[in-house]
């Protein structure tokens, strides 16, 4: 377990909580442990998650909506993102998996690992307390927001319509002017039509990139800090 904790960064004053995290179900029904499986660990650990992952992104992403909010923060505690946190800490070589589960792979199984996430995290929570996993959650999270497109946290288009909105006469439509390239690495414009005056014009890899673009530079044009 000490080459565990030091992956994790943490040393436990309970080391059977981290063991308990460790633990699957099909271990725990084959070896009757006296501690059971991880389920109840993960269900904690699902709770602290996403309390942490809300809190920032509440905080660092003040210009999005609750529903991109929620977008962003399903995006980033979803099976697949959790997955590959745990094979960042190679959680797989320290779980513990009853003969079946070991005989197909448990260990790499992106549901297993993500739960195993979600256990060992309960488990920093319960010995150390919110802040202790938080910074744990962090190390993980702030990283792949890094290496998100932009337009996932400046949602341009929402502060134009915000903008628009004020004259509910006004009314916006977004016109796919251009597409170039091929299909791997396909380019396209956008130009956002207030009424019938192009007030902005973005390119980008994707059509929803380009809008955000268009919309960047319409608000540039009235002069908004973007």
């Amino acid at each position: 377990m000490s080459e565990l904790e030091e992956i994790l960064g943490y040393n436990f004053k309970n080391p059977e909580l981290l063991k308990n995290a460790l633990t699957h179900s099909s271990y725990a029904n084959e070896t009757h442990s006296h501690f059971g499986s991880n389920e109840r660990l993960e269900f904690l650990g699902d709770s602290v998650l996403s309390l942490i992952v809300s809190e920032y992104i509440y905080k660092n992403f003040k210009n999005l909506p609750e529903g991109e909010l929620t977008k962003l923060r399903a995006s980033l505690v979803c099976e697949k993102s959790l997955c590959g946190f745990s094979k960042e800490m190679r959680l797989g070589d320290f779980l513990f998996l009853g003969k079946g589960e070991q005989h197909n792979h448990g260990n790499e199984r992106s549901s297993i690992l993500a739960d195993a996430f979600e256990a060992v995290l309960a488990a920093i929570y319960l010995d150390g307390g919110f802040e202790i996993a938080k910074k744990h959650v962090m190390r993980f999270i702030l990283p792949e927001l890094k290496d998100r497109d932009d337009e996932v946290f400046k949602d341009y288009k929402t502060c134009l319509q915000e903008v628009i909105q004020k004259n509910p006469e006004e009314r916006l439509v977004y016109v796919l002017s251009n597409e170039s390239g091929p299909d791997h690495d396909k380019r396209f414009t956008v130009e956002v039509h207030l009424n019938s005056n192009v007030i902005g014009s973005g390119e980008g890899k994707s059509k929803k990139q380009a809008e955000q673009e268009a919309a960047r530079q319409a608000l540039l044009l009235m002069g908004i800090e973007v």
